[in-house]
């Protein structure tokens, strides 16, 4: 594992590098547009408009993946998951098994910690209906991969199929998994062990999509989290 020292400087060039980035026009573009038109609820904020770093900072024995920053909420907050229905329910199982030390979330000085843990996405910036493209997602491997490394985590708990294969691709990039092994596929509570002993689960992204429906509902959510917390303490 790293030395403290050398882990907030990579943490930290690692930020820098996210907020220099602007490899996607398409994205850069939407973000800003959409920091400057404002949805109505929130015309008098500042949007924060650009790429969004990693929420919490590595060595970390949980990293959550996500898909990407939400339009309105993390796009407008400067935080990964901040502002918008899937971070209050992400928070508040994060809270509940110890991961997060509250479980509102509004702001970026909220006053929200993590606890042990990391939160990234396979796209650092808010895509148009919430869909980057291939090549997007591909400029922000590295960023992804870096994650992973300076997390070093015992769990890796997969927010949605996109963060499941992504994930499982940064993977075997960095020998976590051989490269010659079959894609694990998702499903919500999906669990597997790669060769490094690190565990990947996955879980339905609670996105409105699937809350509001059903589809995932707070208790399957949050015996996701019970069995993270469960594998963390090992």
């Amino acid at each position: 594992m790293p030395q403290r020292n050398d882990s907030r400087d990579a943490n930290q060039k690692l930020l820098n590098r996210v907020l220099r980035c602007r490899k996607c026009p398409r994205l850069i573009e939407h973000c800003r547009k959409v920091a400057k038109e404002k949805r109505k609820a929130y015309r008098d904020e500042k949007y924060w408009g650009k790429p969004v770093p990693n929420f919490g900072s590595g060595p970390a024995s949980l990293l959550v993946v996500g898909l990407a920053p939400g339009a309105h909420g993390a796009n407008r907050t400067g935080r990964m998951f901040t502002g918008d229905r899937s971070g209050e329910w992400l928070f508040r199982a994060m809270h509940k098994f110890g991961f997060a030390t509250q479980a509102e979330q509004s702001t970026a000085d909220d006053g929200l910690e993590l606890v042990d843990a990391v939160i990234t996405n396979a796209c650092r910036c808010a895509p148009p209906a919430n869909k980057p493209v291939r090549e997007e997602i591909n400029n922000c491997g590295p960023f992804l991969q870096q994650t992973f490394l300076l997390c070093d985590p015992v769990v890796v708990l997969c927010l949605g199929k996109l963060a499941w294969d992504e994930s499982q691709k940064m993977a075997k990039q960095i020998g976590w998994i051989d490269p010659q092994r079959k894609r694990e596929k998702f499903s919500h509570a999906a669990h597997f062990v790669a060769q490094s002993n690190v565990h990947f689960l996955g879980s339905y992204h609670p996105s409105q999509q699937n809350t509001f429906t059903g589809r995932l509902t707070e208790p399957m959510f949050n015996r996701v989290f019970r069995k993270a917390r469960k594998l963390c303490d090992r």
